[in-house]
């Protein structure tokens, strides 16, 4: 069996600590957008629903932050995420009827940024 130095053995444990703790921060962050396969009467009724429920939808108006692209998809996922977030982050909160789904990555892009 091979012999580890104390210093090496000292170095070894505070980097795995180091990684463990960045992999827990990185992992408990979650971001809900729409699934590729809702339609879009089912976006514009995500959208609908979380701007009837006090999340800011401005960003994904004309001149908002988050308009471009200009489509239903990402206007819908940014809102969906929005109140995803504001509303206990829960797998039952992102379902949005099966529209739903969760993302490990940030969504962010340019000036456009999603809550976490």
């Amino acid at each position: 069996m091979a012999k580890i130095s104390s210093p090496l053995a000292l170095l070894f444990i505070m980097l795995s600590s180091i990684m463990i703790n960045h992999i827990h921060v990185a992992s408990s962050k979650t971001w809900c957008i729409a699934t590729l396969i809702a339609t879009n009467a089912q976006l514009q009724a995500n959208i609908n629903f979380a701007c009837s429920q006090g999340v800011d939808c401005r960003p994904i108006r004309p001149d908002g932050s988050c308009f471009i692209p200009n489509n239903l998809a990402n206007h819908a996922s940014f809102v969906m995420n929005s109140y995803y977030q504001t509303h206990g982050r829960t797998n039952q909160i992102c379902s949005f009827k099966n529209t739903g789904t969760f993302a490990a990555t940030n969504p962010s892009f340019g000036k456009c940024v999603y809550a976490s």
